[in-house]
């Protein structure tokens, strides 16, 4: 699958309706954003059953500001509708791949309830 631009009108449904997102927050202008570009595409193509987003912060500057965008790029990864991953700095393959092999594996019902303990 390819990467698909999210706007402040799809942001919040694409998370909700989604099991795994994974979000790109970047820049025409910003060089660690393109060094990212293609890493994070190649991951795309490998993971089909992921969605992977991006926001362009300069397109979307409410958006990146309620997401509290302060560097880019930024990467962000939910699960079930739940922000599990927010990171800036360009991650190289490897890492990347890690990252969603963890939050592939991760114990939904406990983060669930965490946050339910958490809004409580």
């Amino acid at each position: 699958m390819t990467t698909i631009t999210l706007t402040g009108d799809t942001f919040a449904r694409t998370i909700a309706d989604q099991d795994i997102v994974l979000v790109d927050f970047w820049a025409s202008w910003c060089g660690p954003c393109r060094m990212f570009a293609p890493v994070f595409e190649a991951a795309s193509a490998e993971h089909p059953e992921i969605v992977f987003a991006k926001v362009d912060t300069e397109a979307e500057q409410a958006l990146a500001a309620a997401a509290q965008i302060t560097s880019i790029p930024t990467l962000m990864a939910f699960r079930e509708g739940v922000l599990v991953f927010s990171q800036a700095g360009a991650l190289p393959a490897p890492a990347l791949a890690e990252l969603i092999e963890k939050v592939k594996g991760l114990d939904m019902d406990e983060i669930h309830r965490s946050v339910a303990a958490q809004q409580a």
